[in-house]
């Protein structure tokens, strides 16, 4: 249906990919919006989320860092947040919370998740259960399931450190 619309087959990517459809399937999709349009800055940022879904931190950063080069202004999502999270799983936690400390959007609870979880795996748990505080006025969902996350290993990571956050003090 979207043709070659670039932006159709990107968001299309992405929703689908979240919801469980075929990691590769999808990213092969927003390459092909890439190909159609290789200066299209979020078809970058998609691409570097599904990137980071499927267990590929690295390629993650590279493509997320393609579309900030590609639109310093233009809101293209929350890259920064991305990027933040391929360096948490690959437990450079110092330079995950730097850029996941000043969310994109301060209404999107994923922010403060990892963040309490960097806190949480850096031994730092007053300050982990502070920021899982302040995610509770957002959500009552501290833990979820992460399933869009394929790499079990990436997602165990991160779900230990939010459960440790998420634990009060006996």
């Amino acid at each position: 249906m979207a043709g070659d619309d670039p932006g159709i087959l990107a968001n299309a990517a992405l929703a689908l990919a979240y919801f469980g459809e075929d990691i590769g399937a999808m990213t092969a999709l927003v390459d092909r919006a890439l190909k159609l349009n290789p200066s299209f800055a979020r078809g970058w940022h998609v691409s570097g989320a599904l990137h980071y879904w499927a267990g590929l931190p690295d390629v993650a950063i590279e493509h997320c860092e393609a579309s900030l080069r590609l639109s310093l202004r233009a809101r293209v999502g929350t890259t920064q947040f991305i990027i933040g999270c391929a360096h948490f799983v690959t437990r450079r936690f110092d330079v995950a919370k730097q850029l996941i400390a000043f969310p994109e959007d301060p209404s999107f609870p994923d922010p403060y998740r990892y963040l309490a979880a960097c806190y949480a795996h850096t031994g730092r748990l007053d300050q982990a259960r502070e920021i899982v505080k302040r995610l509770r006025a957002i959500t009552h969902l501290v833990v979820p399931s992460a399933s869009e996350l394929r790499n079990a290993g990436y997602r165990a990571l991160y779900l230990s450190g939010l459960c440790m956050a998420a634990v009060e003090p006996a």
